[in-house]
């Protein structure tokens, strides 16, 4: 049988849960990091979603900015 290319399946947004478990948080957590910490977010009416590349950024940015001791 003869396969295919196929394109990999990406996963571009995150919902607040698969953040969540992500980062080992609850669901609250995340939505306080999005309100207090500018966690950034991409909305769809009324669908939260975040870009994995966002969350990665934010989190490097974080750490960053806490080994700076500020």
């Amino acid at each position: 049988m003869e396969q295919h290319d196929a394109m990999p399946s990406l996963q571009l947004l995150l919902t607040i849960p698969q953040v969540a478990k992500a980062l080992n948080l609850g669901r609250t957590k995340v939505y306080e990091l999005i309100g207090k910490e500018n966690l950034p977010v991409q909305r769809f009416g009324r669908a939260i979603r975040v870009s994995q590349e966002d969350l990665v950024r934010w989190l490097k940015e974080r750490q960053a900015r806490d080994d700076g001791g500020t």
